[in-house]
């Protein structure tokens, strides 16, 4: 049946995910365009979209963290390394670029880097690793620069998830109680189901997050070798460097502690 006079057309599809415009912020600088540049920024792009998706999930864990609310928690943190599963596998469709294609474009990259990524070291600091260095390299970038700000003055998941745990009868007040806590929430998982899935998924988000920084260093060494980064870093060798990085260093030094009990 038509619509009356006056009425707003119907929602499809293609509005509710504005895909025209989706479909025209890919912009290519090479002239002429080169066939793989379109591959190079649809891949980051959507890199950025799922770097915005988890920053969500994580403010949403942080949140209900605070409010002791560890079940929806739990599935705010499922959420997460799932989507860094995926990450991990999508650095190598770039992989099917040959060295040669891509350094057809690259230079029109520069001095624009990966290093860049404003919504990366969001979650790296919303994660628990903030650092004003990285803050003081974006103060040429207004929006980047405030958003990093804020980030670095808020509570981290870090923060929430040891903060919980003191609320619950455990001492999160130095890096060595918290060990002993996590060593006595894995000897007993039975007795602390709730925190056990917790750290798992917590450690489980750090590996993912060291798997993908790994996965990146060696595909830019497959196409660059061991030349300079366009921003300037040097390339691998910087990216390799970032590979031990970790959110809950606590949470992986507890395995070393454990030990089998005595029957």
């Amino acid at each position: 049946m038509p619509n009356n006079y006056g009425d707003k057309p119907p929602l499809s599809y293609n509005k509710y995910l504005r895909v025209q415009d989706l479909i025209n912020l890919q912009d290519c600088l090479s002239d002429p365009v080169h066939h793989d540049e379109l591959l190079f920024i649809t891949v980051h792009q959507a890199y950025e979209l799922w770097f915005k998706q988890i920053l969500h999930e994580l403010d949403a864990a942080i949140m209900l963290l605070e409010e002791d609310r560890v079940p929806a928690a739990t599935r705010a943190l499922k959420r997460i390394v799932e989507i860094e599963k995926l990450l991990v596998n999508q650095i190598h469709i770039l992989e099917t670029m040959t060295p040669i294609s891509f350094l057809v474009f690259r230079d029109q990259l520069n001095p624009a880097s990966g290093f860049q990524s404003m919504q990366f070291r969001e979650l790296e600091f919303v994660s628990g690793i903030k650092d004003e260095r990285i803050l003081r390299s974006f103060e040429s970038d207004d929006f980047a620069y405030e958003r990093l700000s804020q980030r670095l003055n808020e509570p981290t998941l870090s923060d929430a998830f040891w903060s919980l745990l003191d609320r619950s009868g455990f001492d999160g007040s130095s890096h060595e109680t918290r060990v002993r806590s996590i060593v006595e929430i894995l000897t007993q998982p039975e007795k602390y189901p709730d925190f056990f899935l917790m750290q798992d998924l917590l450690i489980e988000h750090d590996e993912n997050i060291a798997l993908w920084r790994y996965h990146h260093v060696l595909m830019v060494e497959r196409m660059l070798g061991m030349k300079r980064g366009t921003g300037g870093s040097e390339g691998a060798g910087y990216l390799m460097k970032t590979i031990g990085i970790k959110f809950f260093p606590e949470i992986w030094e507890a395995r070393t502690h454990l030990k089998v009990a005595p029957k």
